[in-house]
């Protein structure tokens, strides 16, 4: 049951995929419904990374002992200051990593 739901759910996923990036279909988005899309990988990255964030032991925790949030803060810094993911990546993990160790 669980991989028939699996397969299921994959077909539904590729299916509301594949109607709008096949070329020869005739559907086409108007540029109203294009941009309200352009906000759903922000949102959907804030409502996976929030939790994340400030709710590290299942309760609220926005103080200095916070490694998460820490880390995510110097992630924001670095990338807004250079403009390079990777970098903010290394740099927040690290940043991380060191919290982590001595929290």
């Amino acid at each position: 049951m669980i991989v028939l739901t699996i397969l299921a759910m994959s077909a539904i996923v590729f299916l509301s995929r594949y109607v709008f990036l096949e070329p020869n279909l005739p559907i086409k988005l108007n540029s109203t419904a294009k941009r309200f899309l352009g906000y759903s990988a922000p949102a959907v990255l804030a409502a996976i990374i929030g939790p994340i964030l400030f709710l590290p032991e299942g309760e609220l925790l926005v103080s200095v002992v916070n490694p998460y949030l820490l880390g995510g803060i110097i992630a924001v810094l670095v990338t807004w200051r250079f403009k390079n993911v990777l970098l903010a990546v290394a740099v927040s993990t690290a940043v991380f990593m060191v919290l982590r160790s001595m929290i």
